[in-house]
């Protein structure tokens, strides 16, 4: 188990090292608790188990105070929806809520701040 949650991290590295632009602008909205000082994270690994194997999912962000999994849609996403339906259960069934966010509503940024302003009930 140790040696999988290792790759998994060695993984989510590489993710953020990755970002996409999108990821990048919203990084930069809330790290270092600037979005109401919740504190975020990025490409942040959520253990889980499925049958007696251990699996990983990674969230592009996290807010660990609300229990809140905010996902960044680019177009990869309009190709797996039974994909993310299936993961978004998952993520329910952990007690966790998700946002989503399109790449497109990054032309409007006070959208977007909305959008996580009213996620973590603010």
């Amino acid at each position: 188990m140790y040696k999988l949650f290792e790759r998994a991290k060695v993984f989510a590295r590489q993710l953020r090292n990755k970002s996409t632009a999108e990821e990048k602008i919203f990084w930069e909205l809330v790290r270092n608790r600037r979005f109401y000082g919740e504190k975020f994270y990025r490409q942040h690994i959520i253990r889980y188990e499925l049958g007696c194997r251990t699996r990983f999912f990674f969230a592009d962000f996290y807010c660990f105070g609300h229990k809140l999994v905010i996902e960044l849609d680019g177009k990869i996403h309009e190709k797996q929806k039974e994909y993310d339906m299936a993961r978004e259960n998952v993520l329910r069934g952990l007690g966790m809520k998700i946002l989503r966010i399109r790449n497109e509503e990054f032309l409007d940024m006070e959208k977007v701040k909305l959008k996580v302003k009213k996620a973590i009930g603010k």
